[in-house]
């Protein structure tokens, strides 16, 4: 039977993250948060038409989500982490 610990590096299911991995996969998730805040305004952009702010209030506001989504995510990682549900 081969070793199964060269196939990947995921560790097992309640095992907590390292800090790095946790700080990684926030920013992972506010870089998501970000975008798709971004590809909303566009789309409502196309559709609808103006917003109440310029393209610089954007992306402003891009970055306020992605702050605050990351922030949450770092927040509660490690819960959801611990029960076994991410």
């Amino acid at each position: 039977m081969a070793d199964d610990s060269a196939e990947g590096t995921a560790d097992r299911p309640g095992v907590p993250a390292t800090p790095r991995a946790r700080v990684r996969s926030a920013a992972l998730w506010g870089l998501v948060g970000g975008f798709a805040f971004l590809v909303l305004a566009q789309g409502y952009l196309l559709v609808i038409g103006g917003l109440p702010v310029g393209y610089v209030g954007l992306f402003v506001l891009a970055g306020g989500i992605a702050v605050a989504s990351g922030g949450i995510a770092y927040a509660v990682e490690h819960r959801l982490h611990a029960k076994r549900r991410t």
